[in-house]
């Protein structure tokens, strides 16, 4: 695998911004690393002062702002997002999601580094282990994730996006499946919770909505966070 990477140490603020800007659009991932702030508003509100804080804009729409403490990033926005980069006496750049509304802006007085990698593996023609793969396993046998288990749709829509599948377990009680193929954080449990929510104001759901978490392993905060909101986890491979 070879990839093309556009770096820059030390540049100016409007280098930093070419940089950035030729990044997002060419689909690569690009890292920023400096002294910035960050302001976020969206379901809450955040405010960062001025920090050494590395960035990492993904081609997905992903966001995520560390610090030098931890594995999680202090402030992130999920894959899906809009991106820009201006220039405002630093270097400015914003996220924006609009479902829902949400708004995180990195403002850098100065840029130490800034680099932009194509990491594109034109090698990789073919996916295995796919969330398919792993939806078509629950079909073909529900007791994978209890028994009594009963599949009655895949992908049903609701305010706040398509359920992976929604069915009854033995008690009739209406279930929500998120489904991942791989090993998944906090952001995974926040989205199960806005479906599980979302169903039972469209199902006026007396008894609740169940919420289970189908992936290979969650982090140890996501698995904190299942059981603050009630919600379920089931280990399970693709």
């Amino acid at each position: 695998m070879t990839s093309d990477v556009r770096a820059r140490t030390d540049p100016s603020i409007e280098t930093a911004r070419s940089v950035v800007e030729a990044g997002l659009e060419s689909g690569a991932v690009v890292t920023i690393f400096g002294e910035c702030t960050v302001e976020y508003d969206g379901r809450a509100a955040s405010t960062l002062g001025p920090g050494d804080r590395h960035v990492m804009c993904k081609p997905d729409g992903t966001v995520l702002v560390h610090t030098d403490e931890g594995h999680q990033p202090v402030n992130w926005q999920p894959p899906g997002c809009t991106r820009e980069v201006t220039v405002d006496g630093g270097l400015v750049v914003e996220s924006h999601r609009d479902n829902p509304d949400e708004q995180l802006v990195v403002e850098f007085e100065a840029v130490e580094h800034v680099a932009a990698f194509d990491v594109t593996d034109p090698e990789e023609l073919s996916l295995s282990g796919t969330e398919e793969d792993l939806r078509q396993r629950i079909l073909d046998d529900p007791s994978l994730i209890e028994s009594g288990f009963i599949p009655l749709a895949t992908e049903r829509r609701t305010s706040a996006g398509a359920v992976d599948v929604y069915g009854e377990d033995e008690d009739g009680r209406a279930v929500v499946l998120e489904l991942k193929r791989r090993r998944v954080g906090p952001d995974a449990v926040g989205q199960l919770a806005r479906y599980v929510e979302a169903l039972q104001r469209d199902l006026h759901a007396e008894t609740g909505v169940r919420g289970i978490l189908v992936a290979p392993s969650v982090t140890d905060r996501a698995r904190s966070l299942l059981a603050e909101r009630g919600l379920e986890f089931v280990a399970l491979e693709p």
